[in-house]
């Protein structure tokens, strides 16, 4: 179902322009509603053990197909909030959503609700604690977990690169996580890397399978048995 999302730009507008004090509060009280309004997670994502451990049943298995002819511009070039994946048509820039949902300690802009001033980030893959201030470097990288590449390779390829850029800025996919983590990840699936966090194993596996479920997405055979192993750590 499509977001009013005319109703941020108009806000945003009245705020850069030189309006009336009265009219700048209102623009951004109607900015902040929109933004609010609009949830950063999908209803029963991740799926818990149990959910998760039937879906990769039901999962296709078979080895990844066309992996030479992998792009990222295949997904889109940049984040894009103009599609229907969660966190979409709210008006703000999808690595400002993962910002707004995964860090603590959250400080937001006073004038633009989708900004993060600064916050900490405790990073799932290593449970490292990462602090973040906007417009200053940091050490936190916006992950997909099942990278594009993997995504790909898994039946990615075949769709329409409208779908692409919705798996590219679905925030179901995406996680806030330490820079150099994620550059050793890469676009290695689950069998070839785990988070070194141990403790995450369980949720890590749970939301791989998730994404993999929703986008009817394969896996290869270690792949699979990778996922089951980490599963098997779930309480």
């Amino acid at each position: 179902m499509g977001r009013p999302a005319p109703l941020i730009a108009v806000a945003a507008a009245l705020l850069l322009s030189g309006c009336h004090h009265g009219d700048g509060e209102t623009a951004h009280a109607s900015a902040a509603a929109l933004v609010a309004q609009v949830p950063l997670t999908s209803a029963g994502f991740p799926p818990d053990a149990a959910g998760a451990k039937a879906q990769l049943g039901k999962l296709t298995v078979e080895w990844g197909k066309n992996w030479e002819t992998y792009k990222r511009e295949n997904f889109g070039k940049y984040w894009s909030d103009e599609t229907d994946a969660v966190g979409g048509r709210n008006g703000c820039d999808t690595r400002d959503d993962v910002l707004r949902r995964d860090l603590g300690e959250l400080r937001e802009g006073d004038r633009n609700p989708c900004v993060v001033l600064s916050g900490v980030l405790k990073d799932p893959y290593t449970g490292k604690e990462l602090p973040y201030y906007y417009r200053r470097a940091s050490q936190i990288q916006t992950d997909h977990v099942v990278a594009l590449g993997a995504a790909w390779r898994a039946g990615a390829y075949a769709w329409t690169p409208r779908r692409r850029l919705e798996y590219a800025n679905d925030l179901d996919v995406l996680l806030a996580v330490d820079k150099q983590t994620n550059y050793d990840k890469s676009s290695k699936t689950a069998d070839k890397w785990k988070p070194p966090l141990k403790s995450f194993w369980c949720e890590y596996a749970r939301r791989y399978t998730g994404i993999k479920a929703k986008y009817g997405l394969s896996v290869t055979p270690p792949e699979k048995q990778a996922l089951q192993e980490m599963l098997g750590t779930c309480p």
